[in-house]
């Protein structure tokens, strides 16, 4: 019963980020925070374990996504390379960031990441172009605080460098597909060192490896991929300003139950 609930969490995950370009992991992580307080977890460390578990299934789901844009030809490939660098950095020193806050905090942290994301999406927020590209530094600079901020959340930083890449004056659809494949270093760095900084950590349930649940991790990383393509179809199908209110409100809701 356990693992279905991963399973489909996996698919939702997977098909609300081919429909909306969010990855799933502002799904995961509320969704895992609860299953592992139902499971009886440690709530020290609970939220930890969900954001280390929502990194690590963000690889599977990157690789998939960094494919499809590679055949379109929408990468920036040395705007992905100069990020990357900070970016390994960042997640590293973010998911140490995380690790010395609470459980209790950092999903209130969390919480309000969800309701600024909720009001993005329902307002439709975006920057207007403003100049070129950074140099190489500046770049790095960037993917620093994205890789930061991304291991701390449990997300693949789309939310972060999407907006970041259109204001530095790259079409949406590079954007998109560049700050896809800078999720896939931030997903690697970010699991990697949630599983050594809980590796010792007391209370772990069985079938972890540090701060990353593996029955969750296998079971969202099934299902988010092939649904993710689900996802994708049906956004040219379906009315996208309606979806992105709903899951606004989705969002919204999920951040003031963190907060209250």
């Amino acid at each position: 019963m356990e693992f279905l609930l991963y399973l489909l969490l996996g698919a939702g995950a997977g098909v609300m980020a081919g429909l909306f370009g969010v990855g799933g992991g502002m799904i995961i992580v509320p969704v895992l925070v609860y299953s592992f307080a139902a499971h009886g977890f440690d709530p020290h460390i609970l939220t930890h374990m969900a954001v280390g578990t929502s990194l690590a299934s963000i690889i599977f789901t990157s690789l998939n996504s960094i494919l499809e844009h590679h055949r379109k030809g929408a990468v920036n490939w040395t705007v992905f390379v100069w990020m990357a660098l900070g970016i390994l950095v960042g997640a590293g020193l973010g998911a140490l960031t995380a690790e010395a806050i609470s459980g209790p905090m950092l999903q209130r942290i969390i919480g309000i990441f969800a309701i600024c994301i909720a009001v993005q999406m329902a307002f439709d927020l975006r920057p207007k172009a403003s100049g070129g590209l950074p140099d190489k530094p500046g770049l790095s600079a960037a993917g620093g605080v994205v890789g930061w901020a991304s291991a701390i959340f449990g997300i693949g930083g789309g939310s972060l460098t999407v907006p970041f890449l259109v204001w530095r004056g790259q079409s949406m659809q590079q954007a998109v597909a560049t700050s896809a494949a800078c999720g896939l270093p931030i997903a690697l760095m970010g699991a990697a060192s949630f599983m050594l900084i809980g590796w010792r950590t007391p209370g772990l349930p069985e079938w972890s490896l540090g701060f990353v649940y593996l029955p969750a991790l296998v079971g969202i990383a099934v299902a988010s991929m092939p649904f993710a393509r689900v996802g994708a179809r049906l956004a040219h199908r379906l009315p996208q300003h309606i979806l992105k209110r709903l899951f606004a409100l989705l969002l919204l809701c999920v951040g003031l139950n963190f907060l209250l």
